[in-house]
């Protein structure tokens, strides 16, 4: 009996019994489905919401950005608006940042 001799044992060739290659082919397209119906078609769906809610906006709307800062719309321009967080305070947001408007009066019932 020696120890250091290995033995090498041959596998199996594959008969005429082996899977099919579309097989794989279906698993495959199953798992890109997969991916698509539950990551990207979402997201996609989320930001053609953003999207539109960002066109949407007017003077005169309460709105929340993404940073949690609520004001009213005075000014709105090409990337950006003015928003009225405070008495005569001010601020430029980039229209992106804004992530969601908030029902008309919003702002009175929060209590300067």
């Amino acid at each position: 009996m020696n120890l250091f001799e290995t033995t090498a044992y041959a596998a199996q060739a594959a008969g005429p019994g082996s899977e099919p290659v579309w097989i794989n082919l279906v698993m495959l397209g199953g798992f890109v489905l997969i991916f698509y119906f539950m990551l990207i078609r979402p997201q996609n769906k989320r930001r053609k919401e953003h999207d539109a809610l960002v066109s949407s906006l007017g003077k005169g709307d309460e709105v929340v950005t993404a940073g949690g800062i609520v004001g009213q719309i005075t000014k709105v321009e090409d990337d950006f608006v003015k928003l009225q967080v405070s008495g005569d305070v001010e601020m430029r947001i980039q229209r992106s940042a804004i992530g969601a408007t908030l029902p008309k009066g919003t702002i009175k019932s929060l209590g300067d």
